[in-house]
């Protein structure tokens, strides 16, 4: 199996898409982890309040990023751990307006990424009580992970990929976008209401 790509995951400091507080990454080759990131981010100016209910739900705290790297440096380590990859997520549209989100509230540029989501794929290939997390990446075979943890979650959702890959037996990405109908999106700088579209959906 060839299938490659790279899993993301963020974690927020409160309701506000834009506070993005941690991430993890991993990159899979062959349907194999290869190499993985996870570090904290020091939320935007504005954005950077952490409210309880988060920090209880992830561990991250305003002391715990203080010296941590800001989201501009940030978004360019995950754009060179990228590359020409498509960002699998699981619900992308959540992490993928808090990429967006947080670029706007720095005044970056939108980066014209590619990005599948595993919440959807899992809708098609499990019969299962939920979809959270959790529960799609124990059908996968891919259980014992420490949930609302960057990295694990990542590792998860990349889980959940590579085991309906093999079932499929599907040799990339694209292939296993056709095969199940769950298509691969485009970042577009230029489409505002897209991108207020995933703002909005990565607000809780």
């Amino acid at each position: 199996m060839t299938v490659d790509f790279v899993a993301l995951d963020f974690e927020t400091a409160n309701r506000s898409p834009a506070s993005a507080c941690a991430v993890g990454l991993v990159r899979v080759r062959g349907g194999k982890f290869v190499d993985q990131d996870a570090w904290l981010i020091r939320p935007p100016s504005g954005h950077d309040e952490f409210a309880p209910f988060n920090v209880q739900l992830h561990g991250v705290s305003a002391e715990r990023v203080s010296r941590a790297p800001n989201w501009q440096s940030s978004l360019d380590r995950i754009l060179e751990f990228t590359g020409d990859d498509v960002l699998v997520a699981h619900n992308a549209p959540f992490d993928i307006g808090v990429l967006v989100a947080a670029s706007r509230a720095t005044r970056l540029p939108i980066p014209a990424l590619k990005y599948f989501c595993t919440l959807r794929l899992a809708r098609r290939s499990y019969q299962l009580p939920s979809y959270s997390l959790p529960s799609a990446a124990k059908a996968a075979g891919y259980q014992a992970f420490k949930h609302h943890d960057a990295l694990a979650d990542a590792e998860a959702c990349a889980a959940i990929v590579v085991d309906v890959a093999q079932q499929l037996g599907t040799l990339s990405i694209e292939a296993l976008s056709v095969n199940t109908g769950v298509h691969i999106r485009r970042l577009h700088a230029d489409n505002t209401t897209a991108l207020d579209a995933l703002v909005a959906d990565a607000t809780f």
